[in-house]
């Protein structure tokens, strides 16, 4: 098992970032930059949001698959990716909008999710 992702905390804008079990809503490993920020809270919050879209996805009869979701607010941009091994994990960054850049941060998650073990 490797639930390293202490390599997002390089993400410009950089609030905190957790690896979440979407079926219990516990995260597996989380990094912050210090800001306050409940990220127990937020990845079980983001379960949700995961579960409503997979149910959504079922409702519609899509046979496919979530490669990201994107959660846009007005000061902050929040990033949900489901492991491609183990759609039932996703990882979870929440980044200051100012200062992010977001297709360098999708970039970003993605390459630390291909590299988890769960």
């Amino acid at each position: 098992m490797s639930t390293n992702i202490s390599e997002l905390k390089k993400i410009a804008g950089f609030i905190g970032a957790c690896l979440v079990d979407s079926e219990t809503g516990l995260m597996l490993a989380s990094e912050s930059s210090g800001i306050k920020f409940d990220l127990e809270a937020a990845g079980a919050a983001n379960t949700e949001v995961v579960r409503a879209k997979n149910a959504a996805m079922a409702a519609l009869g899509l046979d496919d698959h979530i490669e990201d979701i994107l959660i846009t607010l007005g000061t902050q941009l929040h990033l949900i990716r489901p492991l491609a091994s183990n759609p039932a994990v996703f990882v979870y960054v929440a980044l200051d909008r100012s200062n992010a850049n977001l297709g360098l941060a999708r970039i970003s998650v993605k390459n630390v999710e291909g590299k988890l073990k769960v």
